[in-house]
Order: C-alpha cells, then structure tokens, then sequence
C-alpha cells in the first residue's frame, strides 16, 4: 500500500523528453541505494527524504519512483519508510553488481606472481586477463 504522501495527486509528473531516462535512473538508484543500505548494515528501510538525499535527486521526483517501485511490487512501503521486497533485494543486487562490474576487475599487475593466466606475458605490455576479466572466454571471477 502507498502511503497517502505518495499519491500521484502530490506528486508533479515528469515533463520533458528526458522524462522517462530521468525517471529510469531515479529507480535503479533508488534500488541500488537501498541495497547498499542494507548491505553496509545502515538499516533495510529509508524515508523518502533520506533516500532522495542519499541519491542526491528532486524529492518529487524520487517520491514518483518510490511509488511505482511499490506498485511493481520491488519495494515494500511501512508507514514514511521504505524497504526492499525479495524480489526487489535481487533488482537492487543485480543493479548494483551491474553498475559497479568494472570496478571489480583485476587492476594490472594485481595478480600473483604464479597467476597461471599471465605467465609468460609481458606485464609491461599488458594482460588481457587483468583488462577483460575473461578467462578462456569465461569470466574470471
């Protein structure tokens, strides 16, 4: 159930023809905010202020989202707060791991000394093992 703040009456609509990207970012930063809340042991739940504040968005325009994040049933509204649904836990997961993937490489010259897939390369020249975190066609990690 939405609260009665997040009505669509109390909220203005998005206008523009960024309206929609605008309004697709504010969800995946939304779920991934509340992923990493709950991860970083901060608590599972949220209010619109402090997760419009912590997503660094219009409070409208993340109270638009909260609401149809509610409706698409990936958060769960209790009372002013907010917290994930399980599905909403593996969105906010998935979100989270994709917007971050790159930053999760191996950095060059991180490997071991014995790393099988860099033996013999040149580290100077570069391994595409540490580049692409592919592995014989299959991701390394």
């Amino acid at each position: 159930m939405i609260p009665e703040s997040l009505s669509a009456r109390d909220v203005a609509p998005l206008n523009g023809k960024d309206a929609g990207l605008a309004a697709m970012r504010c969800r995946d930063d939304i779920l991934q905010a509340l992923y990493w809340l709950r991860g970083e042991g901060f608590g599972a739940d949220a209010d619109a202020d402090a997760i419009a504040r912590l997503v660094t968005l219009d409070a409208g325009l993340v109270r638009e989202q909260l609401a149809q994040l509610v409706g698409e049933g990936l958060l769960e509204a209790r009372g002013s707060r907010f917290q994930l649904t399980d599905a909403g836990s593996r969105e906010g997961g998935r979100r989270f791991a994709d917007e971050f993937a790159d930053l999760q490489l191996t950095a060059h010259g991180e490997c071991a000394p014995d790393c099988p897939h860099c033996e013999g390369i040149d580290r100077a020249e570069g391994c595409s093992h540490c580049v692409t975190g592919q592995v014989d066609g299959a991701w390394a990690w």
